[in-house]
């Protein structure tokens, strides 16, 4: 900006927090780290931070992502606003939250105010700081409802998959199993995959197609 402007009316602190899925173990896994500092120092929280002056948002979730548990180069999409004026003791913060995928989960490495960086059941999971369990909580529904209408479940596979591991995932994350035809005739006739002319071979079951994406959702990817 070229001009710097003063208000007296009051400025909120901004945040982002990053709530990250993974699938491992057979279950939906949620990556959070143990607060090194005030407040709730020893408690477990989403990985984020405060926005800097000269940064924009998504910038911001990168970058913390990044500082806290050195993970990158996964989806990542805007998910809330939550502004309640007592959210945080320190001051009026308002934190934008972020809904992260990861194919598979590496393992992270706390840095940064973070003094560990853990992958976590959803499941199981500790006590948590802040109103980060609300924050989950609807990151939670929201990777649910869009598993019925988008190709997001696509964020969790590698570039290629048997449709055995598609339907996994959605059985993972829908906490429910599917009949197998119903689900091919279904996830065909959307058109967000395609055959590939590669197989996968198995050697206590016959070789199983491979497939890749047609179309994902429009995507950022953390760098």
């Amino acid at each position: 900006m070229s001009k710097e402007y003063h208000y007296s009316y009051p400025h909120p602190a901004i945040t982002t927090d990053i709530v990250v899925f993974t699938i491992s173990d057979g279950g939906l896994k949620l990556l959070l780290i143990k607060r090194g500092q005030e407040p709730y120092q020893g408690s477990w929280a989403l990985p984020g931070g405060f926005l800097e002056p000269n940064e924009g948002l998504s910038e911001c979730a990168q970058r913390e992502l990044r500082e806290e548990t050195g993970l990158k180069d996964i989806y990542l999409e805007q998910l809330c606003t939550f502004g309640e004026p007592e959210r945080d003791p320190r001051e009026r913060v308002v934190s934008i939250a972020y809904l992260a995928l990861m194919p598979t989960p590496e393992q992270p490495e706390a840095a940064s105010d973070a003094v560990a960086a853990i992958w976590y059941s959803l499941d199981d999971l500790p006590a948590l700081a802040f109103d980060h369990a609300d924050i989950i909580a609807l990151a939670r529904k929201r990777l649910l409802s869009k598993l019925n209408y988008s190709s997001i479940a696509l964020q969790f596979l590698p570039d290629t998959f048997t449709l055995s591991e598609l339907q996994k995932v959605y059985e993972i994350v829908g906490s429910e199993q599917l009949d197998k035809r119903n689900f091919r005739k279904q996830i065909t006739s959307m058109g967000v995959i395609e055959e590939t002319d590669n197989l996968r071979r198995n050697a206590s079951h016959r070789p199983a197609r491979l497939y890749r994406a047609v179309c994902r959702d429009h995507v950022q990817f953390i760098k």
